[in-house]
């Protein structure tokens, strides 16, 4: 097993190794469980440091908060607890999911819009040099998914589309750049999602593809990130049904997701595609994995059958408690324990935490990226039937707005958009409709309606909520388009013409960050030119909504 971290990703020389051999040998059982789990760090407490000093995990990911410097004391006082050095780990996304105090980067199917790969790598760039500054070595990107099923909620504005060569070349573009900065990679979700509807935080979800199109698709997907040299992948909880049907006759079996399955992780992904990385379990307190078995369970197997980490607990000192007896009850080899240890401290010499542990630099935030003119080109104009725009507060000075701001699962309230308040500025007189409102087209010239909902776990679905948009149940049943020139933007789901198919001209802008606000100013003022690539179906596979 040592000899393997020699080869890719790893490509570890004689003195990691050597470090990496000496850690291991160090280390008594207790501490080489430690190095299974990854801890979500989402508050500031002495209690949480207390945690990682008593349990010393593996690893830490960190939910990073609005203020640089209480973030980077925290980090510091969170560094200073481990005996091992960490890898810490983030979901560096982009879009909403952007530094507060760093960069504005576009999210991943902002990108995919430019189909632009130096872009996307200069972005991963951007994001690793400002990650690691912060003490982060490890992004939970880029999503490789495949987003062919438009009433997803989960997939969306997070991947790269729906085109396969698209997201291959994104996704490299996106390795390249974070790991030639120094911080580790992680393709998922494995085996693939993007056909299901439905969110693994709720329920175990299902790729359905048959196994000859599965390696068409996912499995010349994944093999590309693995000759790219991704150092991680996330085994999600996720079922492919079609290869586990060729492999057992128990049909429950063919249900089982593939956090806490041998033949997924094992077989398909390490034997057959032949990845020799880190493969880290998907959140592990999510309903896609919690509702198929008991806690105890769940942590015994998710080692057992492949994943080298386990990302998350709720109770993390019962977690280590339950791996200990499963070790002990020989549920959970020797053998196992020997891989999943070496491969979280192969990674850790990949990324030269043997040399230099992760530290922090508040400096690197001294000047931000400017991303004004990448943003510029993302947003899609998808149609504009009576050719409407350019808008001019000359020509239409008297706009009405519908918009129920930017919305999250983590918002407990929508945050206003600053749209309205920059049209303003350029002289329209704009109207913002609050519920209750009488309104009356002859009062205006045209209608703006401003939607922001990036892609978003917890969501079944993401769709206008008509009532809550127009305030009522008759309301609800009003288009305004058929007597006044209506504009649609989406700042998020691409996917709006599935509830809107009549709206005359509609435009995704897939984040709502400050710059693609301005952005999207710019296109409906004429300064600038909106792209007209859509990297998804925006007529969710309807003609309907062309017209």
């Amino acid at each position: 097993m040592f000899e393997s971290l020699k080869k890719a990703p790893f490509n570890l020389d004689d003195t990691a190794l050597a470090w990496v051999r000496q850690q291991y040998d160090s280390m008594d059982l207790q501490q080489r469980l430690g190095q299974l789990f990854n801890l979500l760090v989402m508050d500031e407490s002495d209690e949480q440091l207390a945690v990682i000093r008593h349990l010393q995990p593996g690893g830490i990911t960190r939910s990073v908060g609005r203020e640089l410097q209480p973030e980077i004391n925290y980090m510091q006082e969170l560094l200073a607890a481990f005996d091992c050095p960490p890898l810490v780990s983030a979901d560096v996304e982009g879009g909403q999911m952007s530094f507060a105090f760093g960069s504005s980067i576009p999210n991943q199917l902002a990108l995919a819009a430019l189909n632009d790969t130096e872009v996307t790598g200069r972005c991963a760039s951007i994001q690793a040099r400002e990650s690691r500054a912060l003490g982060i070595n490890w992004t939970f990107t880029p999503v490789v998914d495949l987003n062919r099923n438009f009433r997803s909620a989960i997939v969306g504005t997070r991947s790269y589309g729906s085109d396969q060569q698209t997201v291959i070349q994104m996704g490299r573009a996106n390795i390249r750049g974070f790991q030639h900065n120094g911080m580790a990679a992680t393709a998922k979700h494995w085996p693939g999602d993007g056909y299901d509807d439905r969110d693994q935080h709720l329920v175990t979800s299902v790729n359905p593809l048959i196994v000859e199109d599965w390696h068409q698709q996912f499995g010349t997907l994944y093999r590309s990130m693995i000759e790219e040299g991704v150092m991680s992948i996330m085994s999600a909880h996720i079922a492919l049904p079609e290869y586990m049907k060729l492999h057992t006759d128990d049909p429950e079996q063919w249900w089982r997701p593939a956090s806490i399955n041998r033949l997924l992780n094992q077989q398909l992904l390490r034997e057959e595609l032949g990845f020799n990385g880190l493969i880290v379990s998907d959140a592990s307190v999510m309903a896609g994995l919690s509702g198929w078995a008991d806690r105890a369970t769940i942590i015994a197997e998710l080692i057992e059958n492949g994943c080298d980490m386990v990302l998350f607990c709720r109770e993390p000192v019962e977690d280590m408690a339950y791996l200990m007896a499963a070790v002990r009850r020989g549920d959970v080899s020797e053998q196992r324990i020997q891989e999943a240890v070496l491969r979280v401290l192969g990674m850790k010499a990949a990324l030269g935490l043997h040399r230099t542990p992760p530290k922090t630099d508040i400096t690197v935030f001294a000047q931000k990226a400017d991303m004004s003119g990448v943003y510029a080109r993302c947003p899609t104009l998808v149609k504009d039937r009576t050719e409407f725009l350019p808008v001019s507060a000359e020509r239409h000075p008297r706009v009405l707005v519908f918009s129920p701001g930017i919305q999250h699962v983590m918002l407990e309230q929508p945050i206003p958009l600053q749209l309205p308040d920059q049209l303003r500025e350029e002289g329209f007189e704009v109207t913002l409709f609050t519920p209750g409102m009488d309104v009356q087209t002859r009062d205006y010239d045209w209608v703006l309606y401003l939607l922001a909902e990036e892609s978003s776990l917890l969501r079944s679905h993401i769709y206008i909520d008509w009532f809550r948009l127009h305030g009522g149940f008759m309301p609800a049943m009003t288009r305004y388009w058929v007597d006044i020139p209506t504009v649609m933007v989406s700042f998020g789901h691409p996917y709006f013409l599935y509830d809107a198919p009549r709206i005359p001209t509609y435009i995704n802008a897939y984040c709502a960050t400050a710059e693609m606000q301005v952005a999207v100013l710019s296109g409906l003022l004429g300064r600038e030119s909106f792209n007209r690539f859509n990297p998804v179906d925006p007529f969710c596979g309807s003609e309907q909504g062309r017209y």
